[in-house]
């Protein structure tokens, strides 16, 4: 074989036809994971409107396995609604709404005063979607999305109350990393069952609920805005306690929660 000929063979195993070779490749598969993401992003969206559908229904009770999701999810009217006044505002799309994105952008979102932050989020939409279950035409529930820093994570989940906004119906997280057979006790249906009945407030617009350390005193009169402590999950239960009072307070829903009381749900 002519000398020629051997040199062009042993070039096609040059590193720089190995590097281009490896680009290529590289390019190729990015172009396929980008276009696959881009084609699934519906498909992922849609499936995390369907979980939070699920477990807006599972906190009123109306979830169970093999209903139609979207159908039962249909029946809950969805309004946005301004924190600061409490009143009920068309500025966004409930259905659109990132309160996470929404919290970051300096045009739809606030800083929260560091003494105000119990729930240690910094930040908060200035609007907020509150979900109304109704029956006959007439509201039975309340649900308010809800979330604060527990001891490793950030929980994230729904508060549902009575129309007037005082009593406890149920209380579900959907999100969190809390310990594995500690924290993560928030999730148990033994202990979210404490929640239902407990009265938020005690004759004020300041929030009373809390977790407890320990087990809850039924003869005591504030039995009524306790719940049991998690074992060694101490830091867990005081952040359930911290976002909770946020979000039910004067810095959160407590302005719609107030017109509530007074006024009812609304129309308007």
């Amino acid at each position: 074989m002519p000398e020629a000929e051997v040199k062009k063979g042993r070039n096609k195993d040059s590193v720089a036809n190995t590097l281009i070779v490896a680009v290529s490749l590289s390019l190729i598969a990015s172009i396929l994971v980008a276009t696959a993401a881009i084609f699934l992003q519906p498909v992922q969206k849609k499936n995390e409107e369907l979980f939070r559908q699920k477990i807006i229904l599972d906190v009123a009770g109306l979830y169970a396995p093999g209903v139609d999701v979207s159908e039962l999810f249909s029946g809950i009217e969805t309004r946005m609604v301004d924190l600061a006044t409490g009143e009920y505002s068309d500025e966004a799309a409930a259905s659109e709404f990132d309160a996470i994105a929404a919290a970051k952008d300096p045009d739809t979102g606030i800083s929260i005063p560091p003494k105000t932050d119990i729930a240690n989020i910094r930040q908060r939409a200035r609007l907020a979607p509150v979900y109304q279950v109704r029956d006959g035409g007439e509201v039975t529930q309340i649900i308010l999305p809800i979330y604060g820093t527990g001891l490793w994570s950030t929980m994230f989940g729904f508060l549902s109350l009575d129309p007037d906004g005082t009593t406890i119906l149920g209380l579900r997280f959907y999100e969190h990393a809390e310990t594995p057979g500690l924290g993560d006790q928030i999730d148990k249906p033994d202990w979210r069952a404490q929640w239902a009945g407990k009265q938020v407030f005690a004759g004020d617009d300041q929030p009373r609920i809390e977790v407890i350390r320990g087990f809850v005193d039924e003869n005591s009169a504030a039995a009524i805005h306790q719940v049991d402590g998690i074992s060694g999950a101490t830091l867990t239960g005081r952040g359930v306690t911290n976002l909770v009072q946020y979000w039910t307070g004067p810095h959160g829903f407590g302005p719609y929660l107030s017109r509530l009381r007074t006024e009812g749900s609304g129309d308007d």
